[in-house]
């Protein structure tokens, strides 16, 4: 079966390359704005979701982790396990962390299908090279790839319809953060395109030994014609970090705030994404997009026991991975008078070897975990008068089977996830819509393994597996888009309803990974606001949001973990001819890190400020963050036996960069 969907990728390909010799010519075509991937919200779109563009990314990007920028959207917490803005980072959308956000980049899916996390530190610098983000709160759309459970981030390459450029920039700043870059777009010449651009970036780290040594490389190549355009991606990064993820007794803390509890332990990854894609413009009405990709990782990362409470001993071990994953979708959508309609398929193949070793003993274990799903949705849009009728329905099919020293008999799922809604043009500056969604989620392998890397056996000899259930959630969006003269006001309220949720129960595994729980009942509730007014030279931004979420466990009722109740984020920018200079304030409420909601990390206000100036073709930032030096935390859990331990986040903080287009 595995064998069969391995092919399929290369069979649409071979059929797709034999269509395009007919229809790729080499006369000056037409310039068309590139076709939009089917699965973004539009105006009319009713769900939940805010576009970060290409010049905002520019101005505020330098290397650092996207999480960060992505914190300045509504409901979005994050934190990084150095304490600064390079390396490890996570975030966590309306309190549901990343392994339940679906993540693609122009409709490959990002997610790992096993642990179902994506974490932009395998692509190191990414967010310079992208064109535009959309973010989805809520179930939104149909995508590819593992379940937009409380979200979605989606990611689009570089718009190689832009004219030609060319620049390169260096960064240093706190930390010995460092970073330099190169960016070439030859524009469209000759119906062809190309995009190259390659990143070297490295931190110290705020803690004791966490620095981060970074590259990476991104192509794209398109190639135009009157009826079919191809676009090749090709994205690469290399990482070597040294690991600060567990938390920091407060007791340490207090002594030093420096301080990094996993002393020894360093990792090693390599990922590397390719993708083809062709949009076929059918007819005036119609259009056909397919594509395949491919995805390749390779790394390890060392853990020692020492640093997680037991026994002392003098053992090191280290847990590699290499894993392969192919896949193929097509879409086809029809527009035409009042009725756009879009229908695709998905189906992705997945092998992932995961092998233990001791320095002294040697290998211990070698199992390899194999992943596949096929999905298939439509979903259409009509609109009458001032209503515009929306529906999505998508079926997924999911398959994990697992090859080690435990038999183990395959889990199979089958999803159905329904969508419906309505927007109403309020007048030409106002839209206001209601959505309904639910969606299924079949937990990782982590939650089914109970954070065993090597499957373990039961007192029978069958294999010990601990959450099965799928979890799922019924997503209610209500809001208003208001557009008119210098305000721009995105207003929404959101009922999200789970059954059989798996959250963060604040424990780890044997191997150092962070363990969940299914509980049977739980809400998430709230409203979020993204508002910007512009005044001549001046804009004030605001994202805030306001989140109400409780679990209901054997007739008890307790908060989730780190759910702040308000965040807040306000800036003030002003833009005179060649200068620029902005101030932000970011509020986050306090949060529980334990079921019983007896301990907490406090509410902090951060104070960041950029200032930018243009010279000619040089344009110079500054950046420094955290300018009142608060002393904060922003994610944190409680041991067994009491100890709160936190995630220390960097005190005042400064970054410089310089960029020359050429």
């Amino acid at each position: 079966m595995i064998q069969k969907y391995r092919l399929l990728p290369f069979l649409i390909f071979a059929t797709c390359f034999a269509h395009a010799q007919d229809t790729i010519p080499t006369d000056t075509i037409t310039r068309l704005p590139e076709v939009k991937l089917t699965y973004q919200a539009g105006r009319t779109t009713p769900v939940t979701y805010m576009n970060i563009d290409a010049a905002t990314i520019d101005r505020k990007s330098v290397g650092q982790e996207p999480s960060f920028l992505l914190s300045e959207t509504p409901s979005i917490t994050v934190y990084s396990d150095g304490g600064n803005t390079q390396g490890y980072t996570y975030f966590r959308l309306r309190g549901i962390d990343q392994t339940r956000i679906n993540m693609t980049l122009d409709g490959v899916p990002l997610n790992d299908p096993e642990d179902q996390g994506a974490y932009f530190s395998n692509y190191p610098d990414i967010f310079n090279s992208v064109s535009n983000v959309q973010v989805q709160r809520g179930v939104g759309t149909s995508k590819n790839g593992t379940a937009g459970y409380g979200g979605s981030i989606q990611l689009f390459s570089p718009d190689l319809y832009d004219k030609k450029s060319a620049s390169v920039g260096v960064g240093y700043g706190s930390f010995n953060s460092a970073r330099a870059f190169a960016e070439y777009n030859s524009g469209i010449k000759n119906n062809k395109a190309l995009y190259a651009r390659a990143s070297q970036i490295y931190s110290d780290g705020y803690k004791y030994h966490s620095s981060n040594k970074s590259q990476s490389v991104f192509l794209s190549g398109g190639l135009f014609g009157k009826k079919s355009d191809w676009k090749l991606n090709l994205l690469a990064g290399q990482q070597k970090n040294q690991l600060a993820w567990l938390g920091v007794a407060d007791s340490l803390i207090a002594r030093d705030r420096r301080t990094n509890v996993n002393n020894n332990e360093d990792d090693h990854f390599v990922q590397a994404m390719s993708q083809v894609l062709n949009t076929w413009r059918i007819s005036t009405v119609s259009t056909l997009q397919s594509s395949v990709y491919y995805t390749f990782l390779k790394g390890n990362y060392d853990f020692d026991p020492n640093n997680y409470g037991y026994p002392p001993s003098s053992e090191l071990y280290n847990y590699a991975f290499l894993s392969n994953l192919a896949g193929v979708f097509s879409n086809y959508t029809f527009s035409k008078n009042n009725l756009s309609w879009t229908t695709g398929i998905h189906a992705n193949t997945y092998s992932r070897r995961h092998t233990g070793s001791e320095k002294t003993l040697g290998e211990l274990y070698e199992n390899t975990g194999h992943k596949h799903e096929e999905s298939v949705f439509t979903k259409a849009s009509y609109t009458i008068g001032r209503f515009s009728l929306f529906a999505d329905l998508q079926y997924r099919h999911v398959e994990f089977s697992y090859d080690g020293s435990v038999p183990f008999d395959a889990m199979k799922w089958d999803f159905f996830n329904p969508k419906a809604g309505l927007s109403y043009q309020a007048s030409a500056t106002a839209t206001l819509y209601y959505s309904v969604g639910k969606t299924k989620r079949e937990p990782t392998r982590n939650d089914i393994f109970g954070g065993s890397d090597d499957l373990l056996p039961d007192e029978n000899g069958n294999a010990l597996l601990f959450i099965k259930k799928a979890e799922q959630v019924t997503d209610h969006e209500i809001g208003i888009r208001y557009n008119k003269g210098s305000w721009h006001i995105d207003a929404n309220a959101y009922y999200m309803d789970f059954e059989n949720e798996i959250v963060l129960d604040g424990k780890f595994g044997p191997n150092g990974l962070a363990l969940t729980n299914n509980v049977k009942q739980s809400i998430r509730a709230g409203v979020e606001l993204s508002a910007s007014y512009t005044m001549g030279c001046f804009t004030f931004t605001n994202n805030s949001s306001w989140n109400h979420s409780r679990i209901k466990e054997q007739d008890e009722s307790f908060s989730p973990i780190l759910s702040p109740k308000f965040i807040i984020n306000q800036e003030a920018a002003y833009t005179f001819e060649k200068f620029s200079f902005s101030l932000t304030g970011r509020y986050q409420d306090k949060s529980y890190i334990d079921f019983a909601n007896s301990a907490q990390i406090d509410g902090y206000f951060l104070l960041n400020a950029r200032a930018g100036y243009t010279f000619g073709k040089l344009e110079a930032a500054v950046f420094a963050n955290n300018i009142t030096n608060t002393k904060y935390f922003n994610n944190g859990y409680v041991e067994t036996d009491g100890t709160k331990k936190y995630f220390v986040q960097a005190p005042v903080n400064v970054y410089a960069s310089l960029e020359y287009r050429l």
